[in-house]
């Protein structure tokens, strides 16, 4: 909706002379702390490199490689590590508010930036050094006009005089009929209102002994200035009429109240206290109901098991619990990349015990078998964003610093692994023999087709854990919406059944595909829970359309863009646990089988 540059507006007050302490207090605490860890960071990069060169006779080559990773891994770390320090304040001591983005309350990923409407701002801009998440997330923070000191209460200040010209009310009333947000940040404490034509903002900020607890802001008993339809005149508190415009004069208030609540718990306030409505319920009764479905699965897989004496292990996977702005996205990447020489080494690994010959091509296709759609999904969305002036495009720097992360640490750990791999890969370990001539399949019934499989194979791990259990609503109201989920250990109990789940059906599946003479279980097997994804799309779609008010290009072609990746990312890690379970469990039966 809104492109081009910010609107200047005519008038801007006369308290310019506070921006030039905006650097002093709290701010060098972080500066200091900063330094000191990209110290360490080189110091830890040098006795690295020695370790490499002592170890590998002074390999150059192999130094100069683990020497740009581990510059790259720093840098990416560091942008996760501030959010650990508290900053201290003494009374007096500027605390900075932000202002950061705008957008429709039922689009929550189409936003722009504060400044992009007819309000407040200083003559030059200056903008926050944000983390690579807090980027990723669409945020754009800028220091405001609001004076606030720690502990020191302001009644009724002038923060500017602003006259709007017809085009400005129309923009700004236009904006209001779509139920625009706004977000400011005080001390990474975001503070949310509906964007209206009121000239008094209440800032009602908690603190406890040197620290920020909680912030909020408040309109009561504010009259907004009427905005008549046709015309810029307008009649309210603040508001007067006059020549070519409406003059606006804003002011705004700051209290402090003293708090019990330490800073470390901080979080509790901000989640028991929202601007948004919290709908997210704990169905107890359905994660229950899926527990025993899920132990019947179980049942009737350790009776085929108990025939042939086998038992099957399935490993969990942990999650975080992060609070901070952005700080999940950045812990997603530094994971994602960190972690690809495993992805590298697994796939690599199986490619040579099975005899193949093409291991660089294996490695190039497991390196860009979710990058590469990610990368084109993500160039879609990304000119869409553009397109529009929402502040969800990334900016060139934080593109290079994307790509670097993938050519210089994600792609090189999937080459590394992928040659540890190899050059460690054992024999294929086949439970017996197999025939040169392949054996006649007789023919099937209907209910062992493919596609019967794919159904039954998708439809239940969907429904148990992601319907019966109300984990993918929940999911999508906090990706798509504006619930805030912190409940980890459930959503970690409901993976480890998902999971459980699709190892099941697959073993399952793999069992009743065997009994018919059918030896062709391998996609099969990697079909039959994989194509969950396809049921979590379905869903997507079900959502857009059924139980959220998203409308609009910007928002329709973020969501069902990324709804298309997750999907992928659903099917391949499904897949994946299906074709393992099945492939261990091939293995055993076979060897009990040769035993007796």
């Amino acid at each position: 909706m809104f492109r081009g540059k910010p609107n200047q507006p005519t008038n801007q007050p006369a308290s310019r002379r506070h921006q030039s302490k905006t650097s002093r207090g709290p701010h060098r605490f972080s500066v200091v702390r900063w330094t000191q860890v990209a110290v360490i960071d080189c110091a830890a990069l040098r006795l690295s490199e020695s370790a490499l060169e002592m170890q590998f006779g002074g390999g150059r080559c192999v130094s100069a490689v683990g020497q740009r990773m581990v510059c790259l891994c720093c840098v990416l770390v560091l942008f996760v590590l501030p959010s650990c320090w508290a900053v201290s304040y003494k009374q007096g001591d500027n605390v900075t508010l932000y202002v950061n983005k705008v957008g429709p309350y039922h689009n929550p990923q189409e936003t722009y930036h504060y400044y992009t409407l007819p309000v407040c701002r200083p003559d030059k801009v200056h903008h926050k050094s944000l983390s690579l998440g807090e980027v990723l997330d669409g945020d754009r923070m800028a220091q405001s006009l609001y004076h606030i000191r720690f502990r020191e209460n302001v009644e009724k200040r002038t923060l500017c005089q602003l006259v709007l010209s017809e085009k400005q009310v129309d923009q700004l009333r236009e904006a209001i009929e779509e139920l625009y947000y706004f977000e400011f940040v005080v001390d990474e404490i975001p503070i949310w209102g509906f964007l209206g034509l009121w000239t008094h903002l209440d800032f009602n900020i908690e603190y406890n002994g040197n620290s920020v607890i909680f912030a909020n802001v408040s309109v009561k008993d504010v009259k907004p200035v009427a905005l008549e339809e046709g015309g810029v005149a307008g009649v309210g508190v603040g508001g007067a009429v006059a020549a070519g415009g409406l003059t606006v004069t804003h002011t705004y208030s700051v209290r402090w109240f003293e708090s019990q609540l330490p800073h470390a718990r901080r979080g509790e306030r901000l989640r028991d206290h929202s601007f948004f409505p919290k709908t997210l319920e704990i169905h107890w009764l359905s994660i229950i109901n899926s527990l025993v479905l899920v132990v019947l699965l179980l049942g009737f897989v350790i009776i085929i098991l108990m025939r042939i004496r086998s038992i099957i292990i399935m490993a969990l996977l942990g999650m975080f619990n992060v609070h901070r702005h952005g700080a999940i996205n950045s812990a997603a990447i530094v994971l994602y990349a960190l972690t690809s020489c495993v992805s590298g080494y697994v796939s690599c690994s199986f490619y040579t015990q099975i005899h193949g010959q093409r291991w660089v091509w294996n490695i190039i296709l497991t390196s860009s078998l979710f990058s590469a759609p990610m990368f084109l999904t993500w160039s879609v969305v990304n000119s869409v964003h553009w397109w529009s002036g929402s502040t969800q495009a990334l900016p060139a720097t934080t593109v290079l610093l994307l790509l670097g992360a993938w050519v210089l640490v994600g792609f090189p750990l999937t080459v590394i692994g992928g040659i540890v791999g190899k050059n460690r890969a054992g024999s294929f370990q086949a439970p017996c023999r197999t025939r040169n001539i392949a054996r006649q399949i007789p023919t099937q019934p209907w209910y062992k087709r493919t596609a019967v499989h794919m159904a039954i194979g998708g439809f239940l791990p969907f429904s148990v854990v992601m319907c019966w259990g109300g984990v993918l609503y929940y999911i999508f109201a906090t990706v798509w919406g504006r619930e805030q989920y912190t409940l980890y250990g459930i959503l970690l109990c409901v993976f480890a059944i998902l999971l459980s789940v699709g190892a099941c059906i697959s073993v399952a599946l793999t069992y009743f595909l065997l009994s018919g003479e059918d030896y062709r279980w391998w996609w099969r097997s990697v079909l039959s829970a994989g194509s969950t994804g396809l049921f979590i799309f379905v869903y997507s779609v079900f959502y857009y359309r059924n139980r959220s008010s998203m409308s609009g290009l910007v928002q329709s072609a973020e969501f069902f863009g990324y709804s298309l990746l997750t999907s992928l990312v659903f099917a391949l890690m499904l897949g994946a646990v299906s074709f393992w379970a099945s492939l261990t469990f091939i293995r055993y039966i076979y060897r009990s089988l040769k035993m007796d």
